[in-house]
C-alpha cells in the first residue's frame, strides 16, 4: 500500500524543501457574520482554525517577512507557499482578494498560493481571479468538507449541501487549480465506515487531502456536548489504525497533506494525547509499518 506524502510531492514539484507560511487575510465567515449563522461551525475556535497564523492587521508583505525570519532560525529553506489559513479566505470583495493574493505571490521565493475556504464562497468573479493567478503561480484551494453525511453536516453547522462541494471541486479542477479537501475523523455518531465514505468521496474529487483528528477546544459549542458525555474522542491506537484504512481507500495519486494536526495546547480539551506530538508520530509510524504502508518522507504530513 502506497502513501503519497506532501513532502514527496513538494520535492518532485519544486526540487527542494518548501515551507508553508500561514497568513491572515483578515476575513470572517458566513457562519459567523450572520449570513448563515453567528456561532461558527461547532468545532471551530474563535481564531477560525488559524491560531498559528499571523495578525490580520499586518500587511501581507510584513506577515511573510516575519514568518521567514522565524523559519530561518530553524531551517535554511529558501522557498515558501503562501497559505491563507484562518476563516474563509475568499469571503471578501474580489478586488480586496486580488490585492492580498497578488501581494502574497509577488516575492520570487513564494512558489505557490494556498487558500483555505468554503465551497459556497467561490463565485464566478472569485473563480476568474483564481484562474488568472494560477497562470502566474500554482494555486491550491483547500475546501472544508469535513464529512459527506448530511446528518453530520447539519450537526456541525457546515451550512451547505454536499453537491455544493462537488460542483466547486469539479470547476476548480477543470481550471487546473489544485483541490485539497479537509476531512474530520471522529465526528460524533459517525462509524468507521461513514468516515471512510467521506475519505473515498473526497479522494475521488481532490488532488490532495487533509485528514484531521477531531479536537475538542475551549470556546467551541462542541465542548458542551463533550462535557455532557454525548460522545467520546478516539484513542491514539484507534486513530492510527483508522489512518491506515483511510490511506488504503485513497487513490495513489492523491497527496496526503496532513495525517492529523496540532491543536493549540492552550485551547485543547480532548483528546489530550494529541498534544504529545512525538508519541503521536511514533504510534502512527508503527501502525503504517505494521500494515506495510510504503511511505515517501511521510512525516511532514503531520504539519498544519
Amino acid at each position: 500500500m502506497y502513501y503519497y506524502s506532501l513532502n514527496e510531492y513538494l520535492q518532485k514539484t519544486f526540487g527542494e524543501k518548501v515551507y508553508k507560511i500561514s497568513l491572515n487575510g483578515g476575513m470572517t465567515c458566513p457562519n459567523r457574520d450572520g449570513s448563515l449563522g453567528s456561532r461558527g461551525c461547532i468545532f471551530c475556535s474563535e481564531g477560525g482554525s488559524g491560531e498559528f497564523a499571523a495578525c490580520g492587521m499586518l500587511p501581507v508583505k510584513e506577515q511573510i517577512g516575519q514568518a521567514k525570519r522565524r523559519i530561518a532560525q530553524k531551517s535554511d529553506c529558501r522557498r515558501f507557499i503562501a497559505y491563507f489559513q484562518p476563516f474563509t479566505n475568499t469571503y471578501a470583495p474580489v478586488e480586496y482578494l486580488r490585492g492580498i493574493f497578488e501581494e502574497a505571490i509577488k516575492p520570487d521565493e513564494i512558489v505557490a498560493l494556498s487558500i483555505a475556504t468554503r465551497p459556497d464562497c467561490l463565485g464566478e468573479d472569485v473563480l476568474g481571479l483564481l484562474c488568472e493567478l494560477n497562470s502566474i503561480k500554482p494555486v491550491w484551494v483547500e475546501l472544508g468538507l469535513q464529512t459527506v453525511h448530511e446528518s453530520s453536516a447539519e450537526y456541525i453547522r457546515r451550512g451547505y449541501p454536499l453537491r455544493t462541494y462537488d460542483e466547486a471541486a469539479r470547476r476548480l479542477r477543470e481550471m487546473g487549480i489544485n483541490v485539497i479537501t479537509h476531512i474530520i475523523l471522529g465526528l460524533p455518531n459517525e462509524s468507521r465506515e461513514m468516515m471512510l465514505q467521506s475519505v473515498r468521496h473526497a479522494g475521488e474529487r481532490s488532488d490532495g487531502i487533509k485528514l484531521q483528528l477531531l479536537h475538542v477546544l475551549k470556546g467551541t459549542d462542541l465542548l458542551s456536548d463533550y462535557r455532557s458525555g454525548s460522545f467520546e474522542t478516539m484513542s491514539l491506537d484507534e486513530y492510527a489504525d483508522l489512518l491506515c484504512d483511510c490511506i488504503e481507500v485513497l487513490p495513489p495519486n492523491v497527496v496526503i497533506h496532513r495525517l492529523t494536526g496540532d491543536g493549540d495546547k492552550k485551547l485543547l480539551v480532548a483528546p489530550m494525547w494529541s498534544a504529545d506530538k512525538k508519541r503521536v508520530l511514533n504510534t502512527i509510524q508503527k501502525a503504517l509499518r505494521d500494515r506495510d504502508v510504503t511511505q515517501g518522507s511521510a512525516w511532514d504530513s503531520f504539519a498544519r
